[in-house]
C-alpha cells in the first residue's frame, strides 16, 4: 500500500506507523485519517504483528486537525487506493487491539492527543510539550477530554481543556499520561518483553479489557471466566504450559 501522509513497515513482529506530513506539523486531513484507519486495520488482522509503534517525522508529533482541509476537502490529497469514509481519528486509532507504543519526540497539540492516548504506552522526549489550545480558537477539545479522563482526574482534565496551558513531558509523566521518558534502553527492553510474550493471550486480554466497561458486575464475572476457559483451549496456551514444564522458551503461533 502506498500512502500519502503516513509510512508503515513490519519487522520482527513489530508494525511501525510513522506520521509523515512534517511540513504541516503532521496535522491530519480526512485522507490521513483514512490512511491511519486502513493501516491500523492491517496491523490488527496480521497474525505476525505483536506490537504497534507509532512515531512521527519532524519537530511536532501531531498538531491536530488540519482545519483548512476539513472545511474545504478539495485541499486534501486523495489516496486513490483507499475509499475515504466519514470516520473520526478517535475511531480510527481506537480500533487498536494489540499493544502499542507512541514514541513522542516532538510536541503533541490538540487532536494529536487522540493518537498518543489510544496507545498502551507513551514514551516522550523530555523536551516535548503537550497542549490543548482549542479554547483560544473558540472551540473545545471534546474527544480529547473523553480520552484524558481514562488517564487523569476529572479536575486535571478540565484544567488542561479550559486553560489551554502547555505542560512539559515531566508534568505529563507525573499526571500519568506519559509512561516514561524516551530512553533507548527502556524502550528496547519493553519492546522485547512484549514481543516475547504470548500474542494470543495478549489479544484476548485486550478484547476483554475493552469490553468490560459495557458489562454489569455479574456479566463481567461470567464473561471473564468464559474468556479464560476459551483461552485455555488455544494452541498457544497449551504450548506455554508445555514450555513451562519442559523448561524451554515457547514457540508462539498466535492460535
Amino acid at each position: 500500500m502506498k500512502y500519502n501522509f503516513i509510512n508503515t513497515c513490519i519487522e520482527e513482529h513489530i508494525f511501525k506507523l510513522t506520521l509523515s506530513r512534517p511540513e504541516k506539523r503532521n496535522a491530519f486531513t480526512p485522507t490521513m485519517v483514512n490512511e491511519i484507519n486502513y493501516a491500523i486495520a492491517e496491523a490488527n488482522h496480521n497474525k505476525d504483528v505483536r506490537l504497534v509503534l507509532i512515531n512521527a517525522e519532524g519537530p511536532v508529533f501531531c498538531a491536530g486537525m488540519d482545519m483548512k482541509t476539513f472545511e474545504n476537502p478539495a485541499l486534501d490529497t486523495i489516496n486513490p487506493e483507499i475509499q475515504n469514509q466519514n470516520i473520526s481519528l478517535a475511531s480510527a486509532i481506537g480500533q487498536l487491539n494489540k499493544p502499542s507504543i507512541a514514541i513522542v519526540e516532538g510536541d503533541v497539540i490538540a487532536g494529536g492527543f487522540l493518537i498518543a492516548l489510544e496507545c498502551t504506552y507513551i514514551f516522550a522526549a523530555k523536551e516535548a510539550k503537550f497542549s490543548l489550545p482549542e479554547v483560544k480558537r473558540g472551540i473545545f477539545p471534546f474527544q480529547v477530554m473523553a480520552s484524558l479522563i481514562k488517564y487523569i482526574p476529572q479536575n486535571k482534565v478540565l484544567d488542561m481543556c479550559i486553560t489551554a496551558r502547555e505542560i512539559t513531558a515531566s508534568e505529563a509523566k507525573d499526571l500519568g499520561i506519559v509512561y516514561d521518558f524516551l530512553e533507548e534502553d527502556k524502550l528496547t527492553h519493553l519492546i522485547s518483553t512484549i514481543v516475547a510474550n504470548a500474542p494470543k493471550a495478549i489479544s484476548s486480554g485486550y478484547e476483554a479489557f475493552k469490553k468490560m466497561g459495557s458489562l454489569s458486575d455479574k456479566e463481567r464475572i461470567t464473561y471473564l471466566l468464559q474468556s479464560l476457559e476459551d483461552l485455555k483451549q488455544t494452541k498457544d496456551a497449551k504450548e506455554g504450559m508445555a514450555a513451562f514444564f519442559e523448561k524451554r522458551s515457547p514457540k508462539w503461533l498466535n492460535e
